[in-house]
């Protein structure tokens, strides 16, 4: 009787709700200068936390993503963001069939290359299929589009990419990082979100509001906070607040 009642009912669409800090731990130490602030102050504040940063060389970035991304079910092997792939560690390089470096925040987006610094810095940098970091080229990122070899539930079209749902919210965090660690004052670009998907050369990433929204969709797990917390010990220092506190996204944005 109930579930007959319930059928004609119209239920009101609900908000995703902003995710709520992963952990406080570092609260008291590396993010004292940016609790209770929000907005340009918050942003301001983390911006001088996480520059406090060891850069690496690009060569390096290889050995490292064996370590950062290594399969939680196989040691042996790396798991590819888009795709979801897991891939022998191996099997690194620049033919069909290995896995490369992907720069999530696309290089062209403010011509940075690959040099230490943005170019090198692993809060976005990923394991990817060869092919498929070829698909997904400097596209900006948006939902929509059709599938593609060993996309793994990645989506794309002639000027946008969407990530798999596993991790849009991983996504996000990365480009989210790199808009507040790189803010023109030290040679590089002043890196920065909005809502376009047409960005090409400009030091610009979209489109925010989708971004936004998968934040809140897909919070951090157990992959991407381990994640965070290799690149923090044992390669770069710093860390991606978005990962600890990704309300903090909405407080800034």
């Amino acid at each position: 009787m109930t579930s007959a009642v319930l059928v004609g009912l119209t239920l009101p669409t609900v908000a995703a709700t902003p995710a709520g800090a992963t952990t406080t731990a570092y609260d008291d130490t590396y993010y004292a200068g940016a609790i209770g602030k929000t907005g340009t102050a918050l942003k301001d504040s983390l911006h001088t936390i996480i520059s406090d940063q060891t850069k690496i060389s690009y060569s390096a970035v290889w050995n490292a993503l064996k370590v950062t991304d290594q399969d939680p079910n196989n040691s042996n092997n790396v798991k590819l963001l888009y795709s979801g792939i897991s891939r022998s560690k191996s099997l690194n390089g620049g033919n069909t069939g290995n896995w490369n470096r992907e720069h999530v925040w696309a290089q062209s987006h403010g011509d940075f290359g690959t040099s230490a610094g943005p170019g090198t810095d692993l809060h976005h940098l990923r394991p990817e299929d060869v092919q498929v970091n070829s698909v997904r080229g400097n596209k900006d990122f948006d939902n929509g589009g059709s599938s593609f070899t060993n996309s793994g539930g990645s989506l794309t079209d002639s000027n946008s990419f969407e990530p798999r749902d596993a991790v849009k919210g991983d996504v996000a965090r990365m480009i989210l990082y790199m808009a507040v660690r790189y803010e023109g004052d030290d040679s590089w670009p002043d890196l920065e979100p909005n809502d376009a998907v047409t960005n090409g050369s400009v030091p610009y990433h979209g489109r925010l509001s989708v971004l936004k929204q998968w934040n809140d969709e897909d919070p951090p797990d157990a992959f991407e906070e381990r994640r965070n917390e290799i690149i923090y010990d044992n390669y770069q220092g710093n860390r991606n607040p978005f990962i600890d506190h990704p309300e903090w996204v909405e407080a800034i944005w």
